[in-house]
């Protein structure tokens, strides 16, 4: 393959001249093909996709330089993105790889919770971006509840229903999105700065044990919804969820919610790969709205 273009534009984001000597694959996550690039101003981590996917790859670069910003946790720079000799592609920092330390899952509790302590004036963001590959909206709202009722979970069962899922799930879903306010009743969270998509496969470890998070799907929400979603699919130790907790502690009401916000996930996946995520969407929907009744 042609490394032209990509060259060309890291040339133009570092302001010296790059030449490409060695490229070779790497994991990078099921979605897109990722690379090691080395070179004579020495190695990035490079995803690739086809060319129309150019903005995904933008959102997922600003995302990244959002957290970045913070100075909270460490997360790779991103160098450059666009389109060029039949591919789109993201350029960013690269980062060693190194084995988890008995400190780090809880740094990266306290980590979360102060990149949590970062806020907006709204929910949402300044742009839409990806969850998976799945378009999020992020229409910025004052309200949380409208916020996630439009742009999260009703926007997810609109794709559900154009899906063909069953029409009971879409049914409870939106008596779900009527009964929304309930589970707000005595919680009124602020606009935190999420990762958005802060799964066991988003996070790793540097040469000296440092957290590190990156694919992020960045927004400004309920620090609650970041939280769920490492206790959907594991790999967050006990560590992890203390640290956090001492640092910043989780409203009562946690509990129920969580399955509020995983409900997202798991809509989400029903989109993506269909399957039986639709019967868990449904049970996960039952089950919230037995909470308030």
């Amino acid at each position: 393959m042609s490394w032209t273009a990509i060259e060309n534009a890291i040339s133009a984001a570092t302001g010296e001249s790059f030449t490409a000597s060695a490229a070779s694959p790497i994991m990078g996550g099921s979605i897109n093909e990722a690379m090691r690039l080395d070179g004579n101003l020495g190695t990035y981590f490079v995803k690739l996709n086809k060319p129309a996917l150019v903005d995904m790859f933008e959102s997922e670069a600003e995302g990244l330089a959002e957290i970045n910003a913070t100075g909270e946790v460490l997360t790779p720079a991103p160098v450059c993105w666009g389109e060029g000799d039949g591919q789109s592609w993201v350029v960013l920092e690269f980062i060693e790889s190194g084995y988890q330390h008995s400190w780090s899952s809880a740094r990266l509790g306290e980590q979360l919770a102060a990149l949590h302590r970062h806020s907006a004036q709204h929910f949402g963001w300044r742009r839409g971006n990806y969850i998976g590959k799945t378009p999020q909206p992020n229409n910025e709202s004052g309200q949380w509840v409208d916020f996630y009722a439009e742009q999260r979970l009703g926007f997810q069962l609109a794709l559900a229903g154009e899906r063909g899922a069953p029409a009971s799930l879409l049914s409870a879903g939106e008596q779900l999105l009527a009964d929304l306010p309930a589970f707000f009743s005595d919680y009124q969270p602020a606009p935190s700065l999420l990762h958005g998509d802060l799964w066991g496969g988003n996070w790793a470890c540097d040469p000296g044990g440092n957290p590190v998070i990156f694919d992020p799907a960045v927004y400004y929400g309920d620090r609650e919804a970041d939280i769920a979603m490492t206790e959907l699919f594991g790999g967050f130790d006990a560590e992890f969820y203390r640290a956090y907790n001492e640092t910043w502690p989780l409203d009562a009401g946690y509990p129920v919610r969580k399955t509020l916000y995983n409900l997202y996930h798991v809509l989400n996946h029903y989109n993506l790969f269909g399957g039986g995520y639709a019967s868990q969407a449904g049970d996960m929907i039952n089950n919230l709205l037995s909470e308030i009744r």
